[in-house]
C-alpha cells in the first residue's frame, strides 16, 4: 500500500462527499479533527495511518443527518477503502472507530476500544469545546431551529442515548448534557490538558450569555 498516497485520496474523497454539508460537519471540522489527532498522536503509542484515516472517515455520514441509521458511515468507509485496496484489519478498525466515536448521551457504553479511537475521539471532542465548539453548537441548533434559551426548560442530565439523539432542547442545554461533560471524559494526556483551558472558555461564555439574557451589567 502507499500509505501516503491513500490518506491523500482520502483526502480528496472526503471534501467531494461533504461539499455542501451543515457547517459544523462539514470538511472544515474534518481538517480539525485531522490536525488534532496528528497532534495529540505525537505522544500516543499509535498507527498514524489509522488514526489519519479514522479522523477523515469520522464523520462521512453523521447518522443524525440520516434519520439516526448509525450504518451508513462504516459502510461508506468500508466501501471506500476497498477501492484504494486497503488491507481488510485496517478496514475494520476504521469501521469500528466511526461506530464507536460519538458521545451518544451519558449512558451509552462504548463497545469497542484502541488507542487510535482514543485519539480520534479526543481530537473530535475537542472540535466541540472551547470557542468553536460554541460556534458549531450554535450553528446546529439554528440549523434545527431550535430556540437559544428557555429557562422554563431545564437541561436533562444522564439521558439515554434515544433521549440523547431525539433531544430538542434548546442550545443552551447542550452545554451542560454535554459540551461540560467531555473535559472528563478525555482520554489522553494532551487532549485533556487542551480541554482545560477549553473548557474554562466555555464557562466565562455562559456566565457572559447570562448576564446579558438577564440585562445585568
Amino acid at each position: 500500500m502507499n500509505k501516503l498516497q491513500i490518506i491523500a485520496n482520502t483526502e480528496t474523497f472526503v471534501k467531494k462527499t461533504l461539499k455542501g454539508a451543515e457547517g459544523g460537519h462539514d470538511w472544515f471540522h474534518i481538517l480539525r479533527v485531522w490536525n488534532n489527532a496528528k497532534l495529540i498522536s505525537q505522544k500516543e503509542n499509535v498507527d498514524i495511518f489509522v488514526v489519519e484515516l479514522g479522523a477523515l472517515l469520522h464523520d462521512i455520514a453523521d447518522s443524525k443527518f440520516y434519520e439516526g441509521d448509525e450504518t451508513i458511515g462504516p459502510k461508506i468507509a468500508r466501501e471506500f477503502l476497498k477501492s484504494q485496496h486497503v488491507d481488510d484489519s485496517i478496514i475494520v478498525h476504521v469501521e469500528n472507530i466511526i461506530s464507536n466515536i460519538s458521545y451518544k448521551g451519558g449512558n451509552f457504553n462504548q463497545k469497542f476500544n484502541s488507542p487510535e479511537l482514543e485519539v480520534i475521539q479526543d481530537a473530535d471532542r475537542l472540535d466541540a469545546i472551547g470557542a468553536v465548539g460554541i460556534a458549531r453548537c450554535f450553528n446546529y441548533g439554528g440549523y434545527k431551529n431550535r430556540p437559544l434559551y428557555n429557562p422554563e426548560i431545564a437541561p436533562k442530565l444522564n439521558q439515554t442515548k434515544e433521549e440523547y439523539k431525539n433531544s430538542e432542547a434548546p442550545t443552551i442545554n447542550h452545554f451542560y448534557e454535554k459540551l461540560l461533560l467531555l473535559k472528563d471524559r478525555m482520554n489522553t494526556v494532551t487532549g485533556k490538558k487542551i480541554a482545560e483551558e477549553r473548557h474554562v472558555y466555555m464557562e466565562d461564555f455562559l456566565k457572559q450569555f447570562y448576564n446579558e439574557w438577564e440585562g445585568k451589567l
